[in-house]
């Protein structure tokens, strides 16, 4: 997935064609796998287009597999328990990971109600530009998605600055080196002037705005309905040729089927409101790439503990990303995406290789009557 290209598609389509200012495009980043954009001006957002056009906020990829209670409302995810000293571990591959988080995704109860509500905290590493060190900012983001999408319906968003940090204990010592600045300029590649974070959190914001084209809510290749979600095939071959019947549509950057189906995929597996049996469905389908790799033992940005699965996916500038999906093996759901440098260009550039540039944890998925 391409992160720039995520950026572009991660702009409500009322702001039409003004421009948008650096730190938006960089807020927008980790929201842009689901979300549905204008056909032939944007390109690949990640979740629900509302919380985009709210106080210049914006774009994630959210989150896995979710548990949802039988009253509509999703458990938060949790980490696996960790092996004790005097049992034996098993290593598993890729495929036997996916295999068994489709199991468990297919169990999972439906639910229901009036909105698709969903919760992530998005962190994004910025390299300061006075004074040798990074910072994360850090962005929560709330949305509530219509499950009807006829006339007049409106998708509802909040999002909050929760204030950048040092990325690490030695930033945080060149940090207070520089004088432990409350405004802190950063630099963002191929951008001529610094933008400035806040180590303070910021107030929440709401908004709300009209769905695309009177009734688009996601992204999978193109603008999808509530109902186009609603009716994908649970079976994972045909699930596979309905998402590479759109592969490529609106994307600068050429990315080869595996790529394309994963990026496409963790969105859809993240935070869309699909079937469990779409989900189990996608999880299948992954199993079958051979691009796909596993991560034992990864630990997200919120602290929790889970099995990654992962892929190389092209940005813009000839650089290269590790996607990464972060996996509760015990539930099969989702704790967080995770975007690591490979091969730094972009947004990436200045960042060693294995940096941990972008990531978003999913706190809570599913279904609500309650609205803000």
């Amino acid at each position: 997935m391409n992160p720039i290209d995520e950026l572009r598609a991660a702009r409500p389509a009322h702001l039409g064609d003004r421009p948008i200012d650096p730190r938006t495009r960089t807020a927008e980043l980790s929201r842009a796998m689901a979300q549905p954009r204008p056909v032939r001006r944007r390109r690949r957002p990640a979740r629900p287009v509302w919380s985009l056009g709210l106080a210049g906020a914006a774009a994630a990829v959210t989150a896995v597999a979710v548990v949802v209670s039988m009253n509509g409302t999703a458990s938060p995810p949790r980490a696996p328990d960790k092996p004790s000293s005097t049992r034996q571990t098993v290593t598993l591959s890729a495929r036997e990971v996916l295999l068994a988080a489709a199991a468990r995704a297919e169990r999972q109860p439906e639910g229901t109600g009036g909105y698709w509500h969903t919760v992530s905290v998005r962190r994004t590493l910025f390299a300061a530009a006075k004074g040798d060190y990074r910072v994360l900012d850090q962005q929560r983001s709330e949305g509530w998605t219509p499950s009807a999408t006829g006339a007049g319906q409106e998708q509802w968003g909040r999002q909050q600055s929760l204030g950048a940090r040092p990325a690490t204990e030695a930033d945080r010592q060149a940090w207070e080196r520089a004088g432990s600045p409350a405004s802190i300029e950063v630099t963002v590649p191929g951008k001529p002037k610094p933008m400035v974070l806040k180590t303070s959190p910021g107030r929440a914001r709401t908004g709300h705005s009209p769905l695309t084209d009177g009734d688009k809510v996601f992204w999978l290749g193109r603008n999808v309905t509530m109902k186009d979600l609603r009716h994908l095939p649970g079976d994972p071959g045909k699930l596979k040729k309905r998402l590479l019947a759109w592969k490529g549509q609106d994307t600068d950057v050429p990315m080869s089927g595996d790529a394309w189906l994963f990026a496409v995929s963790a969105g859809l597996i993240m935070d869309m409101p699909v079937t469990p049996e779409v989900r189990g469905a996608a999880f299948r389908m992954l199993a079958e790439l051979d691009d796909v790799r596993v991560i034992e033992d990864v630990t997200d940005a919120e602290g929790r503990t889970g099995t990654a699965v992962a892929i190389d996916e092209p940005t813009l500038g000839g650089g290269v990303a590790e996607h990464r999906l972060i996996i509760d093996e015990a539930t099969g759901q989702a704790l967080a995406s995770e975007y690591v440098a490979v091969k730094p260009r972009g947004l990436q550039a200045g960042f060693e290789p294995g940096t941990m540039w972008n990531s978003t944890a999913l706190i809570k998925a599913g279904w609500t009557d309650d609205k803000p």
